[in-house]
């Protein structure tokens, strides 16, 4: 049986509810056992929605789920994708304060900011490129509202994706020029290095991600706008963040970036 609007308002209510406060709540798959993918992403909306009358905007998407390893632990075949909010965005020379996080990890990304507006469907990676002012690097915060990430992917969905603050990094790139899939990260969290990895390891390649959002936001009555920021996926492993601590990270060819906790 699908989920009444009553059902998706109250769930988005309580995701709002959970983050506003900084708190965990039992996974929406208890509550909704039934919850298909595309309901999650009507609970999401309405999340966002309470997020937007409290004044905030939205300045990008987000690309969650681009590991293989990922999709096989939450049982499935695709990716998903969460609104970046105006409040989510924190510069490089900013602490973040680690009591707006209930249980926050930390992913470091390729980011693209976009010059043109993309619409799918039939988007396709050339389309990504004349699209795409430059490529950043990134640090996403990822937090999840639902206890113990104990979570299905129409948990993480309808949690908009489980994203909670992002850091872009320095300078701005030209993507002509730069292989994507092949440049090489090293994240170090308090001066240690505690991973690596290349482009590859989101979707094969960061304009796959970007292609395939156009392309399910276009069948969503959706679609990618000029000056938005994508955040492409996670390029090596999700790690735990404590207060106190300092995260660096670098990728060959693009650029470095550094986030604070307090």
């Amino acid at each position: 049986m699908s989920l009444d609007e009553t059902t998706i308002n109250d769930l988005g209510r309580r995701l709002y509810d959970a983050w506003d406060n900084a708190t965990q709540i039992t996974p929406i798959t208890e509550s909704a056992p039934d919850i298909t993918i595309e309901e999650a992403y009507q609970v999401q909306l309405s999340m966002i929605n309470r997020r937007l009358l409290q004044g905030e905007s939205i300045v990008g998407k987000k690309i969650g789920i681009t590991a293989k390893a990922v999709m096989n632990m939450l049982g499935v075949n695709q990716p998903d994708f969460g609104h970046l909010m105006s409040g989510m965005e924190f510069k490089e020379s900013q602490s973040l304060p680690f009591e707006i996080f209930c249980q926050p990890k930390g992913e470091g990304e390729i980011a693209f900011l976009l010059k043109k507006d993309l619409t799918g469907p039939g988007i396709t990676t050339d389309q990504v490129i004349a699209a795409t002012d430059c490529v950043l690097p990134a640090f996403e915060i990822v937090d999840s509202r639902i206890e113990n990430w104990n979570i299905k992917i129409q948990d993480t969905v309808a949690d908009n994706a489980s994203a909670a603050a992002f850091v872009l990094g320095s300078p701005k790139r030209s993507i002509q020029g730069i292989d994507l899939a092949t440049c090489g990260m090293v994240l170090k969290k308090n001066g240690e290095i505690i991973g690596t990895g290349t482009g590859a390891a989101t979707l094969d390649h960061p304009l796959n991600a970007v292609a395939w959002l156009a392309n399910m936001l276009g069948s969503l009555g959706m679609s990618l706008k000029a000056g938005e920021v994508i955040l492409s996926g996670s390029l090596s492993i999700m790690f735990p963040i404590q207060s106190g601590d300092t995260l660096e990270m670098e990728i060959e060819g693009i650029g470095k970036t550094t986030c604070q906790f307090n």
